[in-house]
């Protein structure tokens, strides 16, 4: 699905496979976008779905009326919506969000979303299993895992389950292929960030090949994570 560059993160079998678990899910019924808004985060139960604008990251293309947000989950707090602790694996969920205030629909059944490193290395989205294999062979290992910003390494305890992180991905993943006229839609994304320092600081979430319902292509977007991390700061302060 995600173009790589000389470093690639997670191996798949498939040239779009996010594409292809999304198109799946799509013709089988399997929707977790319709939302609670008095959910709790430990009824592992998404988030209320708000527009793009009102998060921190976000991009808006005014002549497309699009817009565009990335929050990261990068804090304990933010994991406790989770069945299993991403963050102290290495691994970081991002939630996308994506706002079509136009007349027309907009297509991402072909759209690429990578996660751009501080040093420009391309990183696509993990599938299940490519996090049960990562999870696997840390927790074999033992290793410390650096977490993001000044936080300090933790030594992993616990398994995580593949039928949790299967769990996990049913309810959050990122789903819509097609985002219809004045709607707003939202999911996570998992990238492997494994071995990264501060990967937010300097790191942004690239999306391209988004296209309108005549198939041509859209602008680009390239959402800084230094907005959402200038905000995070200034509500700790």
């Amino acid at each position: 699905m995600i173009q790589k560059s000389a470093m690639t993160i997670i191996p798949t079998a498939s040239p779009h496979p996010h594409k292809n678990r999304l198109a799946c899910r799509l013709a089988t019924g399997v929707l977790a976008l319709a939302l609670s808004p008095a959910a709790h985060a430990t009824d592992h139960t998404p988030p209320p779905v708000q527009p793009a604008t009102d998060f921190a990251a976000v991009e808006v293309h005014a002549d497309e009326k699009l817009a565009i947000a990335a929050e990261p989950y990068d804090t304990a707090k933010k994991m406790a919506l989770f069945r299993v602790d991403y963050i102290a694996h290495g691994v970081m969920p991002i939630r996308l969000i994506v706002t079509n205030n136009s007349d027309r629909p907009i297509s991402l059944r072909d759209a690429r979303i990578l996660f751009i490193t501080p040093n420009g290395d391309r990183i696509q989205a993990s599938e299940p299993e490519d996090v049960e294999r990562l999870m696997t062979r840390k927790e074999r290992e033992g290793t410390k895992v650096p977490l993001p910003g000044p936080l300090p390494s933790i030594h992993l305890k616990g398994k995580a389950t593949n039928k949790d992180i299967e769990q996990d991905f049913d309810t959050f993943e990122f789903q819509a292929l097609v985002i219809e006229p004045h709607t707003t839609r939202a999911g996570f994304l998992f990238y492997d960030l494994s071995g990264l320092e501060n990967p937010l600081s300097g790191g942004l979430l690239n999306l391209h090949t988004i296209k309108d319902s005549n198939g041509k292509e859209l602008f680009y977007f390239e959402i800084p994570f230094s907005k959402y991390l200038k905000t995070k700061s200034s509500q700790m302060n």
